[in-house]
């Protein structure tokens, strides 16, 4: 399927009292929608204030990016989390963000998880059901940010909340659709001109090539461009020029 527009998403504000990792002044001139760690995997309260204001002064839509209670391994450890717990903790973090935001002018927006719970949700069904249902427990029914056909989305749908589907500019795909695990060879993308070329034919004719070489459908409504990476704000720049100049019309969807 082939979308006349496509959102631009990072991961955003993933610092720690004095130490930052993401160059988010300059990353919000360029994405549409901000994921904002919300102090589970990163983020603590001054940098979700920052980073709130500087996304509402830029009409930049604020999102909360929740996660495992996992500060030491960037929330990207497996863990087991009984699924009430993991609703509460999930309600938590929307609602630590959306004081920011509201401050700020604006609100959240939508939910992605980060991670590991973003990899667990695909196919765990409990897992899945327990974000979906802290998201409601939040107060808001929020759109949710993930991978298309998984169990996020099919949970997010059975609680009538949008299931808004993602791609990944700079991650490597399996033949299945899903992301090859980042502890395998070539499972992020560093080559300017390779995440730009997927990133159009994704925009464009939702269709990325696989690590092996087969094509793969993606039916995207939003790119993630990992602000963590190297040289991360001009290779944010050059997908969102390449796409303009392709006819694609870069715009939140939230």
């Amino acid at each position: 399927m082939t979308w006349v527009s496509i959102d631009l998403n990072a991961d955003l504000g993933e610092g720690f009292g004095r130490w930052r990792l993401t160059d988010d002044e300059q990353l919000l001139s360029v994405v549409t929608s901000a994921n904002v760690a919300c102090g589970f995997h990163a983020g603590d309260a001054p940098t979700m204030r920052r980073v709130c204001e500087l996304a509402a002064a830029r009409g930049v839509r604020i999102g909360a990016q929740v996660s495992y209670r996992d500060l030491a391994g960037f929330g990207r450890r497996s863990m087991d989390v009984p699924p009430d717990e993991l609703a509460a903790e999930i309600a938590y973090q929307i609602g630590a963000l959306e004081v920011f935001a509201r401050a700020a002018g604006s609100r959240v927006a939508y939910v992605k998880p980060h991670g590991a719970l973003y990899n667990r949700v695909v196919h765990d069904e409990e897992q899945a059901a327990a974000v979906v249902e802290g998201v409601l427990l939040s107060g808001a029914a929020l759109p949710v940010l993930g991978l298309p056909g998984s169990q996020l989305h099919t949970m997010a749908e059975k609680a009538q909340l949008p299931a808004v589907p993602e791609a990944f500019a700079d991650r490597a795909y399996t033949p299945e659709g899903t992301l090859v695990p980042r502890g395998q060879d070539g499972a992020v993308i560093s080559d300017t001109a390779a995440v730009v070329e997927r990133s159009v034919s994704m925009a464009r004719f939702g269709v990325v090539t696989a690590r092996c070489g087969s094509p793969v459908g993606v039916r995207a409504r939003s790119l993630c461009l990992h602000g963590d990476t190297p040289g991360a704000v001009a290779l944010a720049r050059e997908v969102r020029q390449q796409l303009e100049r392709a006819g694609v019309r870069v715009e939140a969807f939230a």
